[in-house]
């Protein structure tokens, strides 16, 4: 299982697990607190009506006096009352009035008069000088029928001469609790929503941190060009600066032995040749051998310039993880430049050479010297290694969205052995009018620009003869 999974998962379930636990608490506190605050109002009420009983009670006349009257009258009003999200339209509150013996001598409802109720909780610890007060079932096993009962002492000076009643059905608390309850309920789902909401943000955000780390930490193993992650976890940052860092000391440790191998074999050959004509001019020669010799040391040093120079290019270009001055650029105009530049090459070796370019070519981003020197890498070698009389072409074309430069020469192509080694560093073929070799670099160089320019170079045997060498950019905008 993925890291992100589980960091999602775990905090989704703390997360999922406490607001549960919270939302069961609160709904188990919705149901006591509600009747919690009703009691309390039935205390009050009980306690006022007792009050008012009491001289009605005093004199014997509970039953028929203007108290009776009075509840009477409250049970026929008529309420119309909205309270929050509720409307009530009755009266609920049924009224008892036992004496000091616990007999009813009153009942709002006429359904419990004359009954002896010094057995209730609310009677008997009301004459006994308590609180008084019970809940119990209108209808037996019916837990939704249970009706609260609060009592108050009617007095007497001192005396407690009886007890008055206040009774209130539970099941008319049942709105407010499920609304209470229903809320809560919502607002729990709500509140998981948002932790799932904010879990996947942070999961994702850490998941796209972690897979930049990964592509960066796979592009180094692969020996590509990569940047590493500059956006997401502050730690991942940091560990994609210490990998780039460790990279760029074992590569550099690397890169300096394999070119110092590689440069030690390509100059071996060159010195060597420049001892042997130093040794020979020492000795009495004629002065058409001294110019032989001093051609050769000359033409030798001019080669052991040349692939110093395009040696620290490439070694520099090998380096640069991505371009910095890049700008638009005019693909024809670039081509137009390496055909002036290959004029003079073009004529020593009888070539000649054409650039060809669809109409409107969109503008591509580039860094114009590196492109510029691709192209004319590319094109030296194809008239390098043309007949005499022979014609190379350069072609600007549309392809897939992309700038397709197509370079074709009329030679004898590439011959099978050198077709895997063609991107070896030092390794060259002998040009076939001269016989002379490169420095086996430019092909190197061309490379590592298409790659820079998010590009790719290919290079393969035309079917009519000839080579074919085919670099590919993207465009600034798409055509």
């Amino acid at each position: 299982m993925q890291i992100t999974l589980r960091v999602f998962l775990a905090f989704f379930l703390i997360v999922g697990l406490s607001a549960f636990f919270i939302q069961r608490v609160f709904i188990q506190e919705v149901k006591p607190a509600v009747r919690q605050v009703v009691e309390e109002n039935l205390v009050d009420t009980a306690n006022l009506l007792a009050e008012l009983a009491a001289k009605d009670m005093r004199n014997q006349t509970i039953a028929t006096g203007n108290f009776a009257q009075s509840v009477k009258n409250f049970s026929h009003r008529k309420v119309n009352a909205l309270i929050w999200d509720f409307r009530k339209t009755t009266l609920h509150h049924q009224i008892r009035v036992c004496d000091n013996k616990g007999l009813v001598v009153f009942d709002s409802e006429n359904k419990e008069l004359g009954k002896n109720h010094s057995q209730w909780n609310d009677v008997r610890r009301t004459l006994q000088g308590a609180y008084g007060a019970r809940s119990t079932r209108a209808i037996p096993g019916d837990a939704n029928s249970t009706v609260m009962h609060v009592a108050a002492p009617i007095m007497d000076g001192n005396q407690i001469i009886g007890v008055l009643t206040v009774a209130n059905p539970n099941r008319t608390l049942a709105p407010t609790i499920e609304r209470a309850e229903k809320r809560m309920l919502n607002y729990g789902l709500l509140l998981l929503a948002l932790s799932l909401a904010v879990g996947l943000s942070v999961t994702l955000w850490l998941s796209r941190s972690l897979n930049a780390l990964r592509r960066f930490a796979t592009a180094v193993i692969a020996g590509k060009k990569a940047t590493p992650p500059t956006k997401g976890a502050k730690e991942i940052v940091q560990l994609g600066q210490v990998l780039k860092s460790m990279r760029e000391q074992l590569e550099g440790k690397q890169y300096v032995e394999n070119y110092v191998h590689q440069l030690a074999h390509e100059i071996k050959s060159p010195l060597s040749a420049i001892g042997a004509s130093v040794e020979l001019l020492e000795e009495n020669l004629s002065e058409s051998d001294k110019k032989r010799f001093l051609s050769t040391i000359a033409s030798q040093s001019k080669r052991l310039s040349t692939l110093v120079e395009k040696m620290l290019k490439l070694a520099a270009l090998e380096h640069q993880q991505h371009l910095d001055n890049t700008q638009l650029v005019q693909p024809l105009s670039l081509a137009n430049r390496v055909m002036e530049n290959l004029a003079p090459s073009c004529a020593t070796h009888h070539v000649q050479i054409q650039v060809h370019a669809e109409p409107n070519l969109p503008l591509i981003q580039a860094e114009p010297l590196l492109l510029e020197q691709a192209i004319f890498n590319l094109a030296e070698n194809a008239v390098q290694f043309s007949p005499p009389n022979g014609l190379v072409s350069i072609r600007l074309s549309v392809f897939e969205n992309t700038l397709e430069i197509s370079i074709e020469d009329q030679g004898e192509g590439i011959a099978e052995f050198a077709q895997a080694r063609l991107f070896e560093r030092f390794f060259s073929l002998p040009r076939p009018q001269s016989g002379n070799k490169s420095t086996g670099l430019g092909l190197c160089f061309v490379r590592e620009v298409a790659l820079l320019h998010r590009g790719n170079l290919q290079l393969a045997n035309r079917p009519q003869g000839g080579c074919l060498a085919k670099l590919q950019l993207p465009f600034a905008h798409s055509p």
